[in-house]
């Protein structure tokens, strides 16, 4: 059986090195990149199972990377997992805020988790996801 493969987009190397080697030594397949530029590209040439994307980058952030994830057709099925010290009450409510102004609203991610985030949590989240795709 295949690895699932996870793409970590996260612009703090301390943290990609944390997940990548969480997921690695549980069993998934870590792709990382630093920014949301580079995240779309690997998304669409990795093909990933799932995406965990930081909501804080500088550049192109991750609600820039979500949104061009989800209107992709490509890549709108992909689950994405954000990840931020922005709490999930702010994060959601500036969602709603971006929605109000788009003809085509942005849905909500597959999970919203805050940083610092707890492994075994981060791994019952994902277990779920891809258990239902």
């Amino acid at each position: 059986m295949s690895k699932k493969k996870i793409l970590i987009v996260d612009d703090e190397l301390d943290m990609r090195i944390f997940l990548s080697t969480l997921l690695e030594t549980s069993g998934y397949q870590p792709i990382t990149t630093r920014d949301g530029i580079d995240g779309v590209s690997k998304a669409r040439v990795g093909k990933p199972d799932l995406i965990l994307l930081d909501v804080m980058m500088p550049g192109e952030g991750g609600v820039q990377m979500y949104r061009k994830l989800k209107t992709d057709p490509e890549l709108a099925l992909i689950p994405v997992v954000m990840l931020s010290a922005v709490e999930k009450k702010s994060f959601y409510h500036y969602l709603t805020m971006l929605n109000s102004s788009l003809s085509c609203p942005v849905p909500q991610p597959a999970a919203y988790l805050e940083k610092p985030v707890d492994p075994n949590r981060l791994l019952l989240v994902l277990e779920s996801l891809l258990s239902q795709a």
